[in-house]
């Protein structure tokens, strides 16, 4: 009999819930003797042991969780190479090997296949914990799936959950900008995630003009799609040339009366080090700085609003509106087609990534874990 287990880590995805439940539907189909665990909390819940057995009575209802965002096991950011922040958390004692307590317990629970629902870190350690456990002869499956917003790990061509985050993104703003109608020379900054790569920030202003372009606008009014449209994209990818864009930007206040920018959380980094205390920032625990702290859409706003004359400004963030919510349709085809290709890896004993690989022609393989690495940048078109 196999055992299966499951779990989600890194932050939140729309596609997390729908690919648990479609693991667990296509095993219940394929291999219906076979047990699942699934690990609560990511990492933090192998290294405690907290865990459920899904029962057949959940079987029968998994199903519910397609329309759900989040994920219904937990998720949680921990770096089992760090054993220093695992025992300042308590989920090792002072001196354990993160790795080894962890491959303990899949030991100890029969683990045979082991799923990863992550980005490049969280699926990187488990090809870390899979070797780990190789040299200590015990043989485990691991198959990662690829999930991450900014659409950034390589060599994969889309990732799980990122086109429902660009739509829910453009849903988002298209609220946050009626705003502009509410006072004189408004400035909004639309934040929108991605760390080194543009293509969410890029997607969500293609789909929210896509949206906009259905919308009716009354003849001869002051009220015009031009107030509504987005004047300006900022992407990790392409320098930021802040007297230039003062210049272009300006007359467009001054004839609108609005301007709507879109910004990478990571955008213009380099300019905004060279004004903070970049050190001094907090960091989590695989060393990036956290994004939070740094608030690339509140640099770009005290930047240009003298610049162009704004009145008021709105900085607006959509990041955990959008990476929360349930996948679309979209997403649901691309879940369901890398879940059923996933339990067939599992089964053949082969270990990766599932995704669709640029570097072999956009085929959807299980691609091995030495090929998978983050930071992809958005090819701009």
């Amino acid at each position: 009999m196999k055992h299966i287990g499951i779990l989600t880590a890194g932050g939140l995805a729309p596609c997390l819930a729908s690919a648990v439940a479609g693991l667990i539907e296509r095993y219940s189909d394929v291999l219906p003797q076979c047990t699942i665990r699934c690990y609560q909390n990511g990492y933090e819940g192998l290294l405690l042991g907290q865990s459920f057995l899904v029962t057949p009575a959940m079987r029968q209802q998994v199903h519910h969780w397609h329309s759900f965002g989040g994920s219904p096991i937990g998720n949680s950011r921990v770096k089992l190479s760090n054993a220093a922040d695992c025992a300042k958390r308590g989920l090792v004692r002072p001196g354990e090997d993160p790795q080894q307590v962890a491959a303990q317990r899949l030991r100890d629970d029969g683990i045979d296949i082991l799923h990863t629902i992550g980005g490049d870190d969280t699926n990187i350690a488990a090809a870390q914990l899979a070797e780990f456990l190789k040299k200590n002869a015990y043989a485990l499956t691991v198959i990662g799936l690829p999930k991450t917003v900014d659409n950034d790990v390589y060599p994969i061509k889309q990732s799980l959950g990122a086109w429902t985050a660009a739509e829910q993104g453009a849903i988002f703003f298209e609220n946050v900008v009626a705003e502009a109608t509410a006072n004189p020379r408004m400035l909004i900054v639309h934040e929108v995630m991605g760390r080194n790569c543009g293509w969410l920030t890029a997607q969500t202003a293609r789909c929210y003009q896509e949206r906009l372009a259905k919308r009716f606008f009354v003849p001869g009014t002051p009220l015009t799609q031009e107030h509504y449209d987005v004047h300006g994209i900022y992407v990790p990818e392409r320098p930021f040339d802040l007297p230039a864009e003062a210049a272009r930007l300006k007359p467009l206040m001054d004839r609108l009366g609005c301007l709507n920018l879109f910004v990478s959380e990571g955008a213009g980094l380099e300019a905004i080090q060279k004004q903070a205390s970049w050190e001094a920032l907090p960091k989590d625990a695989f060393g990036h700085v956290k994004l939070d702290a740094v608030n690339a859409g509140q640099w770009f706003a005290q930047q240009l609003a003298p610049l162009v004359g704004a009145q008021k400004v709105l900085v607006q963030k959509s990041g955990y509106f959008a990476r929360s919510a349930p996948a679309n349709a979209q997403d649901l085809r691309l879940i369901q087609s890398c879940v059923d290709f996933a339990v067939d890896a599992a089964l053949r004993g082969e270990s990766g990534v599932i995704g669709h690989n640029e570097d072999d022609g956009g085929r959807l393989q299980c691609i091995g874990f030495s090929n998978i690495r983050g930071g992809k940048p958005w090819r701009m078109s």
